[in-house]
């Protein structure tokens, strides 16, 4: 398993919605954890953003899409083939919505589909968890018109504090016992004194949680999804002045991404898909602040790093 207080970043390749700008890529996002990368959405262009990120393309071992528009995920024939193209031999796995085996077979006609290494290709749905090593991603359901899912990565909680002092002061003799303890076996003494964990760990420690919206107006899945997020990625398509074309095709404003980050108790907002209109995003930022205060709203590579909790 690999170590639960791996690195965890989040890289924003993409953060424009609808197509390219001269400021912004379209959606890709790269949760960096240890050695891998998960790459959330995979808009037109992004193994060129990658080369500008400083990352790795080759890292990517999964590719997971919200949904079908375009915007999301007409950078994937495009990434794969520029990794068959610089020799890679290590599989990729390729997460998305039901209809991803159909799109699948058109890349293929179109010959955008490359037989170098191997490709796993899953639907997904609502409710889904895939297991990885040492996290899960779990996947929930947004609002959209179309099928489109959010997804969360999951740590495991860590065990608690080992409270050493307090070990020796109830005489638990220092060595094999302390391991045991703090990997919550109870333990019994040479001279047959019996101790639990709860007398000397605290209590668990959350594990980190990643949450991306995908595209979707506010919805009962993505404020699930959100709940006691490290970081909330979270779709900023309008503000609220247009609320009411918002609504027509299926988007959030700024303002409802920062209530769903409140009532979610999410630790950070990062605020994305950014509308062309919105070249200033100071009105983006100040409508969620002034909601959520631990809001941002993500430019092209930035990075945000996701500690591990106290």
């Amino acid at each position: 398993m690999r170590d639960p207080g791996a690195q965890l970043s989040v890289t924003f390749l993409g953060t424009g919605a609808s197509w390219p700008t001269a400021e912004r890529g379209l959606s890709a996002i790269a949760v960096k954890r240890g050695g891998e990368i998960l790459l959330w959405d995979c808009g037109e262009g992004t193994q060129r953003q990658f080369q500008k990120s400083g990352l790795s393309y080759q890292q990517v071992s999964q590719i997971w899409l919200t949904h079908y528009h375009g915007d999301h995920c007409y950078g994937v024939p495009g990434l794969l083939k520029t990794m068959a193209l610089n020799d890679r031999t290590e599989p990729v796995f390729v997460y998305g919505p039901p209809g991803l085996h159909k799109i699948v077979e058109a890349w293929k006609v179109l010959r955008g589909w490359p037989k170098e290494f191997p490709i796993t290709v899953t639907e997904l749905k609502p409710g889904d968890v895939v297991e990885k090593a040492g996290y899960a991603v779990h996947v929930y359901q947004g609002d959209h018109g179309i099928q489109n899912l959010a997804f969360a990565l999951q740590e495991p909680d860590r065990p608690g504090f080992f409270d050493k002092p307090k070990a020796l002061e109830l005489g638990i003799p220092e060595g094999p016992l302390f391991g045991k303890l703090q990997r919550g076996e109870t333990v019994t003494t040479k001279d047959g004194r019996t101790f639990t964990p709860d007398q000397v760990v605290g209590p668990p420690r959350p594990g980190r949680r990643v949450v991306y919206s995908g595209d979707t107006q506010p919805c009962l899945g993505v404020l699930e999804a959100a709940v006691g997020a490290d970081l909330f990625i979270c779709e900023s398509t309008f503000t609220h002045d247009l609320i009411e074309k918002a609504r027509e095709v299926r988007h959030m404003t700024a303002r409802e991404a920062a209530g769903i980050a409140l009532k979610a108790k999410a630790r950070k907002l990062v605020l994305t898909h950014i509308s062309p209109r919105n070249r200033d995003t100071k009105p983006v930022l100040e409508e969620a602040k002034a909601v959520f205060a631990e809001s941002v709203v993500a430019n092209d590579l930035d990075t945000v790093e996701v500690p591990v909790r106290a």
